[in-house]
């Protein structure tokens, strides 16, 4: 880049790379659209305004121009893909920067997988920031891969594409002054970088003192009432919808009643399927639910580059970055072109270019599981009335609800006709033989099991089925595979998706996942599933971090009051 050279084509002085011609300008610093011109030189934009002359020019003919879209917070492991992969997704939608937080390929592979997203993510036409981990495991109730420390984010915090500390989720070890914790986030301080928050309920005296540590945003509010508080205490406010967690809906009262620009859009965790719209969608729905487009529009761009200190991005004003959005209307937000550093990159949701596709080792293989029998799966019954996990459909949060089940030659097994079903957590890092067991309502299988190496945040192997024999199946098939989804009928496999990448991506095409993914929700049908997305809630109820009660390998947990509790009532 020559600043030489961008200053002459602000001047008008020689001609710009690339000239956008009478845009409707939607300015996100002074809340305003206006018709007018763009410059871009080097993939900077060098001046707005008139009579500019460019070796290529594009006609918006009074279309709209925006700052393209930032996803605040993501893990792209999550979409099972590549970063190559991930970027072919979210590009045509409009997102060009994200900032990611590889925490689950941490819990698996430790140091190790924040270089692999690192070099996966290099030379994309999608930029990807991170945030480093900073709960590797997400607390000591469960056994993860690897455990890193504050030493080990040192070794990484001071490089220009690491923004921050991620989520801090162990809120329990903030508030009791866990000297580890607080390490991590003295780190983030002395660096003067981003710390973000994960707080689900925290509110009061407990919340403030979170707050006081230094950090500075949550994307855990379910409801006004706790935005609310939070925006109230200086927290920025990160509003997600992912795959299931989907929490725009019911905030959007506090995008319209309150001032916006501490709110961020985010996706946290979402299937491929669902990242064909992306970030552009969340400002669909506020804008069709009464949010002033141009609020939307920051929500979406300026104010997560501005928390994030991405000060050249985010906003169509000289010397910011070049990535723009020329979009049809202020209704379906579906950019016609995508513009990346001053290149066109996509038109009408076709990726014009081919992001090289990386495939890197993982080293080793990950799904590493003590020799099991299917005895080891049986469950002695102490009674017939057990503390289920009962999940709730596009929720993460559980309640715990005292259930029926079936106890057969002193074993407690599933009971179907009451949707109450065995789950075992199995750890699969160190042959442990490690086996947290319990049961779970909510899913609605009637026969067969479901099975995945997808489990927050550890990722040990997780199974749900409504007898052994299926469950013990499904458990060959993942260490076949060494990771994956499955689902298993009648000791047959109806679906699979292998995720031979830490067990948790694939190294395949995204056309070739969402198939496997499409053919895995028609099996979810055949055994009876009646959420829309069971993988996704599965994978969350070994999260003991967020109420109220889940199963790790090392037993049912209480997350409320912390600690592990009898399965038996």
């Amino acid at each position: 880049m020559s600043i030489e050279d961008i200053i002459k084509t602000a001047r008008g002085n020689i001609e710009a790379d690339l000239v956008i011609k009478n845009a409707q300008i939607i300015n996100v610093l002074s809340e305003e659209i206006y018709k007018a011109d763009v410059a871009i030189k080097d993939g900077i934009i060098a001046g707005v305004g008139f009579g500019y002359k460019g070796k290529q020019q594009i006609n918006a003919e009074g279309k709209y121009l925006s700052p393209s879209f930032i996803d605040g917070h993501v893990h792209i492991e999550s979409s099972m893909l590549l970063p190559s992969e991930f970027a072919k997704m979210v590009l045509p939608a409009g997102t060009t920067t994200v900032i990611a937080d590889p925490h689950e390929i941490s819990n698996v592979i430790g140091l190790h997988g924040i270089s692999f997203m690192r070099e996966a993510s290099k030379d994309l036409p999608l930029d990807i920031y991170m945030m480093l981990p900073s709960c590797v495991p997400a607390s000591p109730y469960e056994t993860s891969g690897f455990a890193l420390n504050s030493y080990d984010l040192s070794l990484l915090i001071d490089s220009p594409w690491v923004l921050g500390i991620a989520e801090m989720m162990n809120f329990p070890g903030v508030l009791n002054l866990d000297n580890e914790v607080l390490s991590k986030i003295k780190l983030g301080i002395e660096k003067r970088k981003r710390i973000d928050g994960h707080a689900p309920y925290l509110s009061g005296k407990d919340l403030c003192a979170y707050i006081a540590a230094g950090i500075s945003s949550d994307h855990e509010c379910t409801s006004p009432a706790e935005a609310i508080e939070k925006l109230r205490l200086g927290m920025y406010l990160m509003i997600r919808e992912g795959s299931a967690a989907k929490d725009l809906d019911s905030l959007i009262p506090v995008l319209k009643q309150y001032p916006s620009k501490k709110c961020m859009f985010v996706t946290d965790d979402r299937y491929p399927s669902d990242l064909k719209g992306h970030i552009n969608l969340m400002v669909q729905k506020a804008v069709n639910a009464g949010m002033d487009p141009i609020k939307a529009i920051q929500t979406a761009c300026i104010n997560t580059a501005e928390y994030f200190g991405l000060k050249n991005l985010g906003a169509i004003a000289p010397g910011y970055k070049a990535d723009l959005l020329i979009l049809n209307n202020l209704q379906d937000f579906i950019p016609e072109t995508v513009i990346k550093n001053g290149q066109i990159i996509a038109k009408n949701g076709k990726l014009l270019i081919e992001p090289e596709k990386k495939v890197l080792s993982t080293q080793r293989g990950t799904v590493n599981i003590r020799w099991l029998e299917q005895d080891d799966l049986k469950i002695k019954a102490e009674s017939n009335t057990v503390k289920a996990i009962e999940v709730f459909s596009g929720q993460l949060v559980t309640k715990c609800t005292p259930s029926k089940v079936i106890v057969k030659d002193g074993f407690a097994l599933s009971n179907p006709d009451e949707d109450v079903l065995k789950i075992l957590v199995i750890e699969r890092h160190k042959a442990s033989g490690s086996i947290g067991k319990g049961f779970v309502k909510g899913f609605g299988i009637k026969s067969g099991a479901i099975a995945s190496t997808v489990a927050h945040d550890s990722h040990n192997m997780i199974v749900i089925g409504t007898n052994d024999t299926d469950m013990f199946k499904a458990i060959k098939e993942l260490v076949k595979s060494q990771g994956g989804k499955v689902i298993i009928k009648d000791g047959a496999v109806t679906a699979k998706l292998e995720l031979p990448i830490a067990g948790l991506m694939s190294d395949e095409s995204a056309e070739t996942v969402i198939r496997k993914s499409d053919e895995l929700k028609k099996g979810q049908k055949q055994i009876g599933c009646t959420l829309d997305e069971p993988f996704m809630t599965m994978a969350f109820l070994s999260l003991s971090v967020i109420p109220e009660l889940k199963l790790t390998d090392k037993g049912l947990m209480d997350v409320v009051d912390n600690k592990f509790i009898n399965l038996f009532i």
